[in-house]
């Protein structure tokens, strides 16, 4: 019965693939708890893949590798963030990136091309083209970064947005925090 049960949900499974090809990632990404195929395998609508659960286990695991590590394990790094800036066009970037740079208030700044912003100002529903900023930072340089940006912004209501980095590449972490000011 389990044998018989088993091939028609992997037929069924391989058609839902090929019309939508997402759903095979979800089926199997949804079902990693379960641990063997029976009636009671199923969630979502799906049947895990008994040869692929452990390897999804083993690369989705939450040890961290040995070349990453965890902001408070290294006395190397300090506490640091990803803001996000948008800005009208590039030129406004690049002028904001290199002074926040040149401050020593960030890393690093990517610049991120295309962004369609949908927001309400003054009562009205907006939509305008813009470009993001991905700034990386020290925790401790978020207020310092904030008016600088505020300083230097062309809108009256600058988006500045932190995230806090919980984790990374040790010398990149490293060299976050030798490129930026106390």
């Amino acid at each position: 019965m389990a044998s018989s049960l088993s091939t028609r949900v992997s037929s069924a499974l391989i058609r839902s693939r090929r019309s939508f090809p997402f759903i095979g990632a979800f089926c199997v990404l949804s079902t990693l708890s379960i641990s063997s195929l029976s009636s009671s395998s199923f969630r979502s609508g799906c049947a895990q893949s008994l040869s692929v659960v452990p390897l999804l286990r083993s690369k989705f695991s939450s040890k961290a590798s040995s070349s990453s590590i965890k902001m408070e394990e290294s006395s190397k790094t300090v506490p640091s963030i990803v803001v996000y800036v948008t800005v009208p066009n590039r030129e406004a970037g690049k002028k904001l990136a290199n002074s926040i740079v040149q401050e020593k208030l960030a890393a690093c700044v990517n610049i991120v091309p295309g962004v369609e912003s949908v927001y309400e100002w003054e009562g009205k529903v907006q939509s305008d083209s813009e470009e993001l900023l991905i700034i990386k930072t020290r925790q401790s340089l978020l207020e310092s970064l904030t008016e600088h940006v505020n300083a230097n912004h062309e809108y009256d209501v600058p988006e500045v947005i932190a995230l806090p980095i919980t984790g990374g590449s040790d010398k990149y972490l490293e060299w976050l925090k030798n490129s930026t000011r106390n």
